[in-house]
């Protein structure tokens, strides 16, 4: 058998594909399972969305190849969604790429930038897509940990010269994933000035940027001044419009950047399904007062397992957004040893907080994404099995 590039030697399997055999086995075997591990939204996309996907699909000249960047009524969309949500003005021919979820658009983006020994500068704890890419290209990852004390913000100043001689991307995630902490157009403003210093591209995922709980969505690294000289943004439906598995997603900014992953997809993959476009399209142009009524789902689902935790005496703080609750286990345990011991002990699966780095060590990420009664289930497992 022909032996497999090594690249793939650092690259293993995601942790979810390995938790979810274990949880089909318990469930044969008769157990209940909660699952709070994976942050896939269970609500479905408003009505109207739907309605346009079928509607499209129902024609028979919708189903040919697509070009890759989309058509045009679908990036002057997301062109209008920016400026309605963010008050950034975008060029949809040089500064907005259509993806096919924004994961493949990062991981691909590591491809077009990083050589062979260079660098992906990224949280820790943080999405392992941002550093899996820059390795897969030949490089690696340098990871800046995100620390309570530091309300999650990296200390960008604290990274050394020898690292940043060899950087090419600088990642930054806000709302975050999987702390919850969230950042304020100052410190984006700061990133955007650190990059500029040192010739780095910024990219910020803001795929929960919709997803908050008081009444306004988190800022886009786009409203600095300037920002798009040296920053791009990943805009995804699949936690903001409840569409994860659509694989709608987008690339803002810079337009040589734009450009570049515009090359590499040419060759990577053949476009998106127009229906889905067309939904798309209904999606960020058309009603978006649904999306309060869904943020106010959540917030109860949150006030719940808050509580729940605070009588485990579990003292996770309180997520001003996203989807997660990151909550430190009780003391004499590790991450991944309490995960374990909640699920066979309780039924409920919850994901260690190294999963997302070594500065994971000592938290369990949440997931807001199972209806009330289940959450409150879940919360009072935890609660009788801490206080046994």
């Amino acid at each position: 058998m022909t032996k497999t590039a090594g690249r793939m030697e650092p690259l293993a399997l995601h942790f979810f594909a390995g938790l979810s055999a274990r949880i089909t086995a318990m469930k044969a075997a008769g157990r209940d399972i909660i699952r709070l591990d994976e942050g896939s939204p269970d609500l479905p996309p408003a009505p109207h969305i739907i309605e346009a996907l079928s509607r499209s699909a129902a024609l028979p000249d919708r189903h040919a190849y697509q070009t890759h960047r989309g058509p045009a009524a679908l990036r002057e969309a997301w062109a209008a969604y920016y400026q309605d949500t963010y008050g950034v003005s975008l060029d949809p021919e040089r500064e907005i790429l259509p993806l096919l979820g924004s994961k493949e658009g990062i991981f691909h983006l590591a491809l077009a930038y990083i050589e062979p020994g260079e660098l992906a500068l990224a949280p820790d704890p943080g999405y392992i897509t941002y550093t899996r890419g820059a390795i897969a290209a030949g490089g690696g990852g340098y990871v800046t940990p995100l620390l309570a004390e530091r309300d999650y913000l990296p200390d960008l100043q604290a990274i050394p010269n020898s690292v940043l001689s060899r950087a090419k991307l600088l990642w930054l995630n806000y709302p975050n994933n999987p702390t919850a902490a969230t950042a304020t157009l100052d410190f984006l403003a700061k990133a955007v000035a650190f990059a500029r210093e040192h010739d780095l591209l910024l990219c910020h995922d803001a795929a929960y940027s919709r997803v908050t709980f008081d009444g306004r969505p988190s800022p886009s690294v786009l409203q600095v001044a300037g920002a798009r000289e040296v920053a791009v943004e990943f805009n995804t439906l699949s936690k903001s419009h409840n569409m994860a598995g659509w694989r709608v997603a987008t690339m803002v900014g810079n337009p040589e950047a734009v450009r570049a992953l515009y090359t590499l997809k040419t060759n990577a993959d053949s476009s998106h399904f127009l229906p889905i476009m067309e939904a798309t399209i209904e999606a960020i142009t058309g009603d978006q007062s649904w999306l309060e009524e869904r943020n106010r789902v959540y917030r109860q689902r949150r006030d719940a397992m808050i509580q729940a935790l605070h009588e485990a005496g579990l003292k996770a703080r309180i997520p001003q957004a996203s989807l997660y609750i990151w909550c430190p286990v009780p003391a004499g345990w590790d991450s991944q040893g309490f995960a374990l011991a909640a699920l066979e002990a309780t039924g409920v699966s919850l994901t260690p907080g190294t999963v997302f780095g070594r500065a994971g060590e000592g938290y369990v990420r949440i997931a807001l994404t199972a209806p009330l009664e289940r959450i409150q289930e879940a919360g009072q497992r935890v609660k009788e099995w801490m206080n046994t």
